[in-house]
C-alpha cells in the first residue's frame, strides 16, 4: 500500500508546519537585521541621543563604576535601535501573517503598518512628554530635605528607555486585539464584560511597564491604556465579525 503525498501547501501538514517554521525564521532573520542596521546607527548618534534624554534631568549624572559610562552608551544604541527599527520589525510581523488572510484583506496593509506605527510613535510621544516628566518631578522633589537628587547615569537612563519603549509597545493594544478577533480568539463582547478584570490587569501592566513607583506616574499611566482598551474592544469586534464571515464562506 502507498501512502499518499500530500502536495497542498494549504493544508495542515508537515511539509505546512515547516513551511511556516521557514517563513518565521526568515521574518526574524530580517527583523533581526533591520535593528542591527538601526543599531549601528544609534550607535554613531548615541552621543547626541545621550544628551537629549538628560533634558528632563538637566545637570550630569554621576558614574559609579568604570564601566557604566559604555555600557550605558551601548544601552541607548540599542534601545533607540530597536525603537527605529520598529516599522521593519512590524512589516516583518506583516509579511509573516498576510498568508492567513484572504486577497481582499491583504489591502489592509495601508491601514496595518501606518496604524501600528502610529500608535508606537504616539506612545513613546506620551511617555516622553507626559510621562517622563512627571516622574522626575515627584521622584526628585520626594523627601528631598533627607535624600539626596544626585542620581546613577545607568540607572536613569534605563528608567528613562524603559518608560518611552514599553509605553510605546503598550499603544499597540488595539492592533493587537484586532488580530486576536481576526482569528477567532475572543469576541469584543467578551472583553467588556470583562472589563472589571481588565482594569486590574491595566492597573498591573501600569506598573510593570513603568519603572516608577510612584502613584503619579501609574495613574497617569493607566487612563489611556484604559481608553486604548476600549478601542480594543471596537478592533476586536471588527475582527471577530471578519473571522465569521470567513468561516460562513469557507462552510466550517
Amino acid at each position: 500500500m502507498t501512502t499518499a503525498v500530500n502536495n497542498d501547501p494549504n493544508e495542515i501538514g508537515d511539509l505546512s508546519i515547516l513551511g511556516h517554521l521557514n517563513e518565521l525564521r526568515i521574518r526574524l532573520t530580517w527583523a533581526a537585521a533591520g535593528l542591527l542596521v538601526m543599531t549601528i546607527v544609534s550607535f554613531i548618534f548615541a552621543e547626541q541621543i545621550l544628551e537629549l534624554l538628560l533634558v528632563p534631568y538637566g545637570v550630569n549624572l554621576q558614574l559609579l563604576t568604570p564601566t557604566e559610562g559604555i555600557e550605558t552608551f551601548f544601552k541607548v544604541s540599542f534601545v533607540s535601535g530597536a525603537i527605529l527599527a520598529m516599522p521593519v520589525i512590524v512589516h516583518q510581523l506583516w509579511l509573516f501573517i498576510e498568508p492567513a488572510l484572504e486577497k481582499a484583506e491583504k489591502r489592509y496593509v495601508f491601514i496595518f503598518l501606518p496604524t501600528t506605527i502610529a500608535l508606537f510613535i504616539i506612545g513613546i510621544a506620551f511617555a516622553w512628554f507626559v510621562l517622563v516628566p512627571a516622574a522626575i518631578g515627584f521622584l526628585s522633589q520626594f523627601m528631598q530635605e533627607v535624600f539626596s537628587t544626585e542620581w546613577q547615569a545607568g540607572e536613569y537612563i534605563s528608567f528613562i528607555l524603559a518608560m518611552l519603549f514599553w509605553i510605546g509597545v503598550s499603544f499597540e493594544m488595539p492592533v493587537i486585539f484586532y488580530f486576536v478577533g481576526r482569528f477567532g480568539l475572543v469576541e469584543a463582547r467578551t472583553l467588556a464584560d470583562q472589563w472589571r478584570f481588565a482594569v486590574v490587569g491595566i492597573a498591573v501592566l501600569a506598573a510593570i511597564i513603568t519603572p516608577s513607583i510612584d502613584p503619579i506616574t501609574m495613574l497617569l499611566t493607566m487612563g489611556p491604556l484604559l481608553v486604548l482598551y476600549v478601542l480594543s474592544i471596537g478592533t476586536a469586534h471588527i475582527g471577530y465579525k471578519q473571522f465569521e464571515r470567513r468561516m460562513e464562506i469557507s462552510g466550517v
